[in-house]
């Protein structure tokens, strides 16, 4: 019977061989060779080895040259500006949301989850069906944003809102109400309580999430390929370049060791900030208030109006311009290369899905039985997020140069879905198993029943909605997953994000609406596939229920 606490060795043994050894070889390669080398055994000559004829760079050089060191820039940029935006606009809808009560409230916080779901690809075709050329917003209002960065930054409003508007609203439910009424009984202004008594309660989980904002946006590929273009590509999408289109190896490795060394210090500060969050439930929440005059309504549309121009318009633009010409759609969906796709995308994501099931019990078990060592329990806890924040970019890249005999494989392919899948199983499983009583399991071992048994009969019946709903999460992410297929697949192995950027990367309109096509039936299989694995599982219970 293999010991609960030895369950953590399977997940760490796969971290070990899909993210620490790739980054160990990448950082080799990028240190070993100077910038503007290319391809071990390639036939190049010097001239090629940096821009212009000069003598190469060593792997520091990044910052010296003009157009990496630009990239790494204008990355950070955008994902300091998306950062900011979301927190703009998210921390006024979240307080509306975490204090008021009005009709739809819990259909609306259940919403908030639909940007995790939907692929990357089909959130970017959104944007251009209502921002990009002949756009239905863009158009009317006589915008041109397709060589501008705004694609882009939209692009990264729509995945990232919802994840600061539900870590708000979730620390606002946690606000005392004792302390709220103290301070207005003081004679503190709505405005002055907030930032005397809930900023203070809720700012280590805001910025806890911002920065997963910030790395997801650094780290993020498809919205920046799709959205930014040759003009505002980020480091992300200059690493895919180099490595597909330049074959220049040394240039590719030493960018994305800066961009893994700038996303783990962001890293370092969210686990800090994470460490710091672990804190009781607060028994005096603050009750929602009914609507109750303009001001509230006023707020509630507000409120609402923003979540639908950024999270919810793009779905409904990619609808709209897909079910526009019904016979094309039904062409482009009954076309052998769609079948194949299809056939694909749902065979790599189902192997994806069984192994990260598996990864994610021993994960969540492994947390959950190490929570009583302090320090391996952070360290265990830790390892979790560790697919979160690292650059899918660079983990492909570095598995190339790793494993080369593997390349174009099935199973380092399945594999790299499944380091990216498997850790939304394992959270749901450790939060789930947290919160059972423990009293259950041991009145079962003191029947008679042998730890196997308690785990089959009692615990895993217990933890199966929380199960299902990581299943459902894990399944998501891997149908949309975009960044690991362009790196690690082969031409015969085309999925449904891969041909939807092929037919983005031609011209003409019929491609265009194929493109739509596709990511509206992407879309439909995502949704599909999670809500099947969802229904039945109890939503999250809301804070103030």
């Amino acid at each position: 019977m293999v010991r609960p606490r030895a369950l953590l060795l399977a997940p760490l043994l796969f971290l070990l061989l899909m993210v620490a050894g790739p980054v160990l070889r990448l950082a080799w390669e990028g240190m070993a060779l100077p910038v503007g080398g290319v391809w071990p055994g390639a036939d190049a000559p010097p001239e090629s080895w940096g821009p212009d004829g000069d003598a190469p760079l060593t792997a520091w050089g990044v910052w010296q040259d003009a157009h990496l060191r630009l990239r790494l820039l204008w990355s950070l940029a955008q994902a300091g500006i998306s950062t900011a935006l979301t927190l703009l606009l998210g921390l006024p809808v979240a307080w509306v949301l975490a204090r008021f009560r009005f009709a739809g409230r819990l259909w609306v916080l259940r919403l908030l989850m639909l940007p995790f779901v939907v692929p990357t690809l089909v959130a970017a075709l959104g944007v251009l069906a209502l921002w990009g050329p002949g756009g239905h917003w863009s158009q009317p209002l006589g915008l041109e944003l397709e060589d501008s960065p705004w694609l882009l930054i939209i692009g990264n409003l729509f995945f990232n809102l919802c994840l600061v508007v539900r870590a708000a609203t979730d620390a606002l439910g946690q606000v005392s109400a004792s302390r709220l009424a103290a301070a207005r009984t003081l004679g503190a202004t709505p405005w002055r309580a907030f930032w005397r008594v809930e900023w203070p309660a809720i700012r280590l989980a805001v910025a806890s999430a911002l920065c997963l904002v910030f790395l997801y946006c650094f780290a993020g590929m498809g919205l920046a390929l799709v959205l930014g273009g040759q003009q505002w590509a980020t480091a992300e999408v200059e690493i895919y370049t180099l490595v597909a289109h330049e074959l220049r190896l040394a240039d590719a490795s030493a960018l994305a060791l800066w961009t893994l060394a700038l996303g783990a210090v962001v890293a370092g500060v969210h686990a800090l900030l994470a460490r710091r969050l672990a804190q009781p439930r607060r028994a005096d929440r603050v009750p929602l208030r009914p609507l109750s005059g303009w001001h509230a309504n006023l707020a509630v549309a507000a409120a609402l109006l923003v979540l639908g121009v950024v999270s919810v318009a793009p779905l409904l633009a990619t609808v709209v311009w897909a079910l526009a010409d019904l016979p094309a759609l039904w062409a482009v969906w009954s076309a052998p290369e769609t079948l194949d796709a299809l056939w694909n995308t749902t065979r790599f994501s189902g192997m994806a899905l069984v192994a990260a099931t598996a990864l994610g019990l021993c994960q969540g078990l492994a947390v959950f039985h190490w929570r009583g060592v302090r320090r391996v329990a952070v360290l265990v806890q830790a390892s979790t997020f560790v697919p979160f924040v690292v650059s899918p970019v660079a983990v492909a890249f570095g598995l190339l140069l790793l494993y080369p005999e593997w390349t174009a494989s099935l199973v380092l392919l399945v594999a790299a879905y499944t380091l990216l899948a498997y850790p939304f199983v394992g959270q749901h499983v450790a939060n789930a198993l947290a919160g059972l009583p423990p009293q259950w399991a041991q009145a079962a071992r003191t029947l008679g029943a042998s730890p196997w048994r308690v785990f089959v009969r009692v615990t895993l019946p217990l933890v199966a909605p929380a199960l299902r709903r990581g299943m459902a999460f894990a399944a998501a992410t891997a149908l949309g997953e975009f960044a690991v297929s362009l790196f690690l697949s082969r031409p015969e192995w085309t999925t449904l994000t891969t041909l939807i950027y092929q037919h983005l990367s031609r011209p003409g309109a019929a491609n265009l609406h194929a493109a739509h096509a596709l990511s509206l039936l992407l879309m439909l299989l995502a949704l599909g596939v999670f809500l099947a694995l969802d229904a039945g599982t109890q939503p999250e219970k809301d804070a103030h229920a």
